[in-house]
């Protein structure tokens, strides 16, 4: 299975790094799919995910890789989708921003017992996904200033004033569904390891 997982995510990298529409942009997005890799890598031996959560990071990492080939504005498949105005592929991308480190926080929470109550433990991993949101959003911001116009395709805003609120507004949406959705799957699995 692990071997699987890497073939998968190394045929999407590649493929994701063939022309793409902007290589500044390209290095922006895939930099946190990199960085998970690593620290997957790292803790396999010692700290073993559960398949959901595997499965997740490389859904999410293949969500990052798609966006930086294309950049987020310009995912075809997503162009005019249901009559939209603009590309909303980054509204996808920042759903899964909540609802895969929902899982994650979850996973982590609940082996190392740090919260053991269900509702304060889902206060804080849904609070945590709205902050990693908002850091994410400052980010950009930053990227923003220290670039200029080139940060275009980084922000993906296509002149949307609410990008920003919408974005980290999907990902609290997204980190509910996640724990809403996945719990009983999510804890049958951690009775297995």
């Amino acid at each position: 299975m692990r071997f699987l997982w890497l073939g998968i995510f190394a045929a999407v990298l590649v493929w994701s790094a063939i022309e793409p529409n902007d290589r500044v942009t390209w290095w922006l997005e895939v930099a946190p799919a990199l960085v998970g890799l690593m620290v997957l890598v790292i803790t396999r031996q010692r700290f073993v995910l559960t398949p959901l959560l595997y499965g997740l990071i490389l859904l999410h990492c293949i969500v990052l890789m798609v966006g930086a080939h294309y950049t987020y504005a310009e995912v075809p498949l997503f162009d005019g989708l249901f009559g939209a105005e603009r590309n909303n592929y980054d509204k996808v991308a920042h759903f899964v921003q909540g609802f895969v480190p929902a899982m994650i926080a979850r996973e982590l929470l609940i082996r190392q017992q740090v919260i053991n109550g269900v509702f304060w433990r889902n206060f804080v991993i849904v609070c945590f996904c709205l902050a990693f949101s908002a850091f994410y959003e400052l980010l950009e911001w930053l990227a923003a200033v220290a670039m200029g116009s080139s940060a275009d395709a980084f922000l993906g805003t296509q002149g949307y004033e609410w990008d920003t609120q919408t974005d980290m507004a999907l990902a609290l949406l997204g980190s509910i569904i996640a724990l809403v959705t996945l719990g009983r799957v999510h804890d049958k699995q951690l009775e297995k390891l």
